[in-house]
């Protein structure tokens, strides 16, 4: 049994919708009062752990670090760019693989590149489905804004949690590309939610910091903790998921 968050449970004959979760208190999940009308996740660092550093794919991969890390990766100009066309699907695995050996002056091979970049997704987080299937009992969708690539984003079936969320959106399908102003904006559109409706949840600043500007409500989470507490913290803050005391009357 999950320690934070027990299984859902039906009570009475109304249908009141009630999370077991410790002595403590109940979350009540009822239709939403909130202004929030979708909830938005990114995936890799908020639903599905994955590598933050080189040296952690290297050693997922079962392979040494070579060369010298700047900020956990390899100091060498055209990194973020080459990162920025697979994840805009304007090259492919094979060819990024290459591209990345070749500007590592053959420190790695393109296979072992390919094998680092296999390695980098290492399981969904812990209690996160729990935390989508209140969100669904409390009447409100959810979708997924994803910096992804053609590679990784099949592999995302394999995780339950990422298979409970309803709309999938992912950068390298749509050309675009977190924190770009118009990645948000598309997701509005396919939607019909903007602004304040909207609830979203990313690992980096800088994507919080531009889901705000356009005028999304988003928080940030600490992947190194437990993402399901947070959000459901951050969901209980924001009105999405209500909260009541053991004893008190239920409204």
């Amino acid at each position: 049994m999950n320690a934070a968050l027990d299984p859902l449970e039906v009570e009475g004959g109304a249908g009141r919708l009630v999370w077991r979760r410790g002595p403590a208190y109940d979350a009540i999940l009822m239709p939403s009062a909130s202004p929030i009308k979708l909830v938005c996740f990114d995936l890799g660092g908020v639903l599905v752990r994955i590598c933050r550093s080189w040296p952690e794919g290297c050693a997922a991969a079962g392979l040494p670090v070579r060369g010298t890390m700047t900020n956990g990766y390899p100091r060498i100009a055209g990194w973020d760019e080459l990162g920025f066309q697979f994840g805009t699907g304007k090259i492919d695995g094979a060819i990024w693989s290459e591209r990345v050996s070749s500007l590592l002056n053959r420190l790695y091979t393109p296979q072992e590149v390919r094998s680092i970049h296999d390695a980098w997704l290492l399981g969904e987080y812990e209690g996160v489905g729990d935390v989508i299937d209140q969100i669904h009992a409390a009447g409100l969708p959810t979708a997924a804004l994803s910096n992804t690539n053609a590679d990784h984003w099949p592999r995302m079936d394999d995780y339950p949690a990422v298979m409970r969320v309803q709309h999938r959106l992912a950068s390298h399908e749509l050309g675009l590309h977190k924190p770009d102003p118009a990645i948000y904006r598309e997701l509005e559109r396919r939607m019909n939610r903007s602004g304040q409706e909207i609830l979203f949840f990313d690992d980096l600043p800088e994507n919080v910091k531009a889901a705000r500007a356009v005028g999304w409500r988003a928080e940030l989470i600490d992947p190194s903790g437990r993402t399901d507490v947070q959000i459901q913290s951050a969901l209980t803050t924001h009105g999405v998921l209500r909260r009541k005391r053991h004893g008190a009357a239920a409204k």
